[in-house]
């Protein structure tokens, strides 16, 4: 028995526990944002690019942890990513560890193959029979 047998089975369970933890994390960058939870200085307007931000981490974080509409809401929040990235983090510094941008980058291809793969079984999507769309 190799390891891929063992390990094929839980591919699927495994794609929508990385949707949920990842959608969690992302969801208190919107908390924090738009509802000051956790506490922080940030308290961004509404109509700006981080007010909208927080919008996009909210709504798109919460329909993302139980997995409604995934596959459109994790491709527009990639893109969000991939523009923060640029806009915020990359004129800092060329290095992602210097310019505080890992964590975007990271967000942005998980989103990404998420909106390829689709939400997992574990999903609202996949009750409705929409995991595959």
């Amino acid at each position: 028995m190799d390891l891929t047998t063992v390990t094929a089975p839980w591919a699927p369970r495994m794609l929508s526990i990385l949707r949920i933890v990842s959608a969690l994390i992302f969801l208190a960058h919107g908390t924090q944002k738009i509802l000051g939870f956790p506490a922080s200085s940030m308290n961004p307007p509404l109509l700006s690019l981080s007010g909208i931000a927080g919008l996009l981490e909210l709504v798109g974080g919460a329909l993302l942890v139980v997995g409604l509409f995934s596959r459109p809401v994790a491709f527009l929040l990639s893109g969000q990513m991939a523009f923060a990235y640029f806009i915020a983090h990359a004129p800092k510094s060329v290095f992602p560890a210097l310019n505080g941008g890992d964590a975007a980058i990271l967000f942005c291809f998980v989103f990404l193959y998420i909106a390829f793969a689709g939400p997992g079984p574990w999903s609202l999507d996949a009750q409705r029979g929409r995991g595959r769309f």
